[in-house]
């Protein structure tokens, strides 16, 4: 059965995850981008246990759980959890409760794991047809990011998952300092493009439409999505490598997988199935374009640990180079494993590396 048809992300509102640890500046950049004529139809939602309120300034009304913002943004506090935040949202946005937002950016506290977010998304079908996730965003603190990263366990999965890494308050710490966190973040996660961030300043675009749109979209720009900064991730030292994340990250990898000979769709299914029961804690993120047998064009996949997105096939391939593509950051879990998994079930081709 083909898994192409209806466009499955047209009219779904697309949501932006931002994390970060604590201090690192998300409210700080939240305040910019509200500020920005590009957001004025966003919805925003905090944690009520936020680092501090949002921007007063702002405030035109107010009522217990939402605020209309004075430049049009809805600001809204989780007070029971994500998913009903979400559904609250939708339903009054339908009703014309509040404004037709398009899009969610949802403000997560310093230490939450961003992976739960992202199974709110995943597994729940209702939330499913009407939101679709766009990206995760990471702020690292230039000032005290490196000492986070080497003392706790949620900055460096923070960093791993991200689509987009935002280096705040990097005028504050010395240039050398910078440089080698950037190096670390390039070493840990490849496939996330980075910019620096000054008192909260940067191009509202690097948060726009991270993940394609549309199933009309491109193979390019779904390219870009699985790897923004223009590596080739199909070729070996196509990232910084071993001695830095030796060093510092020891159990977070990075790596893409190139395959030469098309999926079946049960060949592609069985074995993540395997991978993911097998080690499905330890798949931090996954994202790929798939040359599935019968289908028109890639097939997008995306998922984090044991849970993955519906599947979506794009309109058309641009190139003759139809080779299926799959990027993972994972924890604790050797890129031979995972080639050796896929090469065991028996339905696929050796990966081209």
């Amino acid at each position: 059965m083909t898994l192409a048809g209806r466009d499955p992300l047209a009219g779904r509102l697309p949501v932006t995850l931002i994390t970060g640890f604590l201090g690192s500046g998300k409210t700080t950049l939240l305040k910019r981008l509200l500020r920005d004529p590009g957001m004025n139809r966003a919805a925003v939602i905090i944690n009520e246990f936020g680092e501090v309120g949002i921007d007063h300034e702002l405030v035109a009304a107010s009522s217990e759980q939402m605020t209309l913002l004075s430049n049009g943004c809805l600001c809204c506090t989780v007070r029971t959890d994500l998913q009903e935040t979400l559904r609250e949202l939708f339903i009054k946005r339908r009703a014309g409760e509040v404004i037709d937002f398009d899009r969610v950016l949802v403000e997560t506290t310093g230490l939450a794991d961003p992976v739960p977010v992202l199974h709110t998304l995943q597994s729940d079908g209702l939330l499913g047809a009407q939101y679709r996730l766009d990206g995760v965003v990471t702020l690292v603190d230039a000032v005290n990011g490196a000492a986070s990263l080497d003392t706790t366990a949620e900055a460096p999965k923070q960093v791993a998952v991200a689509d987009r890494i935002v280096i705040t308050k990097s005028d504050l710490a010395p240039e050398s300092a910078v440089a080698e966190l950037e190096r670390r973040l390039q070493a840990m996660n490849p496939y996330a493009a980075r910019t620096r961030a000054i008192n909260g300043e940067l191009d509202p675009a690097f948060l726009r439409d991270i993940a394609p749109r549309s199933a009309r979209a491109s193979v390019e720009e779904a390219g870009r999505w699985l790897a923004p900064s223009g590596i080739d991730s199909g070729s070996e030292g196509a990232y910084l490598g071993q001695a830095v994340r030796a060093a510092h990250d020891p159990s977070i990898r990075s790596f893409a997988l190139w395959f030469e000979r098309p999926f079946t769709w049960d060949g592609f299914s069985a074995a993540v199935q395997v991978l993911t029961s097998l080690r499905g804690a330890d798949l931090l993120r996954v994202k790929g374009l798939l040359n599935v047998e019968g289908e028109p064009g890639p097939v997008l996949v995306q998922g984090a640990q044991h849970l993955f997105h519906p599947p979506v096939t794009l309109a058309a391939w641009a190139s003759e180079d139809r080779r299926s593509r799959i990027v993972f950051i994972t924890r604790n879990l050797e890129r031979e494993s995972v080639e050796s998994l896929f090469a065991a079930v028996g339905t696929l081709a050796a990966p081209n590396i």
